[in-house]
């Protein structure tokens, strides 16, 4: 039995533990420990190993607090897989990597190392595949990472873009006209846009053209110069779609292709341009492509462990058919 004492600043250790000291008697079943707080101390004890990990996890925490952040079940789960898969130095990374602040003041960080790659490769690159399952956060951050350009003058305008590919519905049965057919097919778009730049502000810059929300359809024969360009779903994109959207791109822009591909809509027998686009740009300079994993859903832990089971179900169904 070893028994190991760190030291949190007092005015941590209530955040550090959580209500009723949740994050700490999660830790505990984790790995089969005892801690006990006595003031500025705590005592881990249990195995070596679990003691190590424990304090590794507990550290990781007290970090993220002295970076102003609140824990959250999705945080301490991700933290104890990465000190499980011995990942921890690369972890502490993520609370000095700001993108933005929402209107609303809220800080906006990659939260696991997968979206701190995604980020970086946005950054680094002009055209950027970001391709992953539900939750994971392609969207919501290459829309954080465009409106950030755009505040800094970086790009002139924001283009975001979606196919209005129906899943198992018909847009000719919706009511009003080819705008109001779509704009629920664009609705997370301008959800996102709200919760980050304010819908005021959104509105404004709307008016002036300096920020488009399209289905994909009106870009056809376009040239888009100085401008972020998201492109989202488009694993429903044709072959013929993604290249028509690729050579939209005019000087001084940078576009980010999303999609999950687990989750195409296209007709039986229609290849997805997302993953053909993916196989055949995977070597050119400028164009970086991010596989995002269930390891940075960053929805409710239960989304984590849906795309888990369906993981696992789709795995044995294809071991079937051979």
């Amino acid at each position: 039995m070893e028994q190991e004492r760190i030291q949190i600043p007092n005015s941590m250790i209530s955040a550090v533990f959580g209500s009723y000291d949740e994050n700490i008697k999660k830790i505990q079943k984790e790995y089969d420990v005892t801690i006990i707080n006595r003031g500025d101390d705590i005592l881990v004890s249990g195995e070596e190993n679990n003691v190590r990990s424990s304090i590794q996890v507990i550290n990781s925490l007290v970090n993220l607090v002295r970076s102003g952040q609140e824990i959250e079940e999705q945080n301490i789960n991700y933290i104890i897989t990465e000190v499980n898969e011995e990942h921890t130095e690369d972890i502490d990374k993520l609370n000095n990597d700001i993108i933005c602040m929402t209107v609303n003041g809220r800080t906006l960080r990659p939260k696991t190392l997968g979206q701190k790659r995604y980020i970086d490769s946005i950054k680094n690159n002009t055209v950027v595949f970001g391709i992953g399952p539900a939750g994971t956060g392609k969207t919501y951050l290459a829309m954080a990472m465009a409106i950030t350009a755009f505040k800094n003058g970086d790009i002139n305008r924001i283009i975001l873009t979606r196919p209005a590919i129906e899943a198992g519905e018909s847009l000719g049965f919706l009511p009003g006209d080819l705008q109001q057919k779509v704009d629920p097919y664009l609705r997370p778009l301008y959800d996102a846009l709200y919760e980050i730049m304010g819908a005021e502000n959104y509105m404004r810059n709307m008016e002036k053209g300096l920020i488009e929300v399209a289905p994909l359809a009106y870009m056809r024969g376009r040239t888009l110069d100085n401008s972020f360009i998201v492109l989202d779903e488009a694993q429903n994109t044709t072959p013929e779609q993604m290249k028509m959207f690729l050579t939209r791109l005019g000087y001084g822009s940078k576009a980010v292709i999303t999609g999950d591909i687990t989750q195409i809509d296209l007709p039986k027998g229609r290849n997805s341009g997302l993953i053909e686009a993916t196989n055949i740009l995977g070597s050119i300079e400028g164009v970086g492509i991010n596989r995002l994993t269930n390891k940075d859903v960053v929805r409710h832990p239960l989304v984590q462990k849906i795309i888990n089971a369906y993981e696992v179900y789709e795995s044995k169904k294809n071991k079937g058919k051979k």
